[in-house]
């Protein structure tokens, strides 16, 4: 039988946290949370992650800084697709999102049934999907 996939969520807000939590286990999905950067870079090079949900404004190390260290150190595979979840959503904050090499952005306010067909499209673009 086929594992599920793993989403590692990076994400501050403790509501959003269990929303997006709750949804994506409904899904079938196995989900890991990061309060901060930091523990975001950490999990993600402990788990390995089929699929990371990054807000921008987190504590101690920005979503962007976690994109920059990921690509810089070549440890974010190109098959682990990122999605931004973020409130920061000016062109600006965008164009530097998809530079740094995310897949998707998604703003803040959400709708859940978005997020969740974003996360399912992601998914099923990866070469062992």
């Amino acid at each position: 039988m086929k594992t599920p996939p793993l989403i590692l969520l990076a994400e501050d807000d403790p509501d959003i946290q269990s929303l997006v939590r709750h949804c994506l286990e409904g899904d079938g999905y196995v989900v890991h949370i990061a309060g901060d950067g930091r523990e975001a870079l950490e999990l993600f090079r402990k788990l390995k992650p089929d699929l990371m949900i990054l807000d921008v404004m987190m504590p101690r190390v920005t979503g962007f800084e976690v994109m920059r260290e990921l690509r810089d150190g070549d440890e974010l595979r190109r098959e682990t697709p990122v999605l931004m979840l973020t409130s920061r959503i000016g062109e600006d904050d965008v164009l530097t999102g998809f530079d740094l090499g995310v897949a998707d952005y998604l703003a803040k306010p959400f709708v859940v049934s978005e997020l969740r067909a974003r996360a399912r499209t992601l998914l099923a673009r990866r070469p062992d999907a």
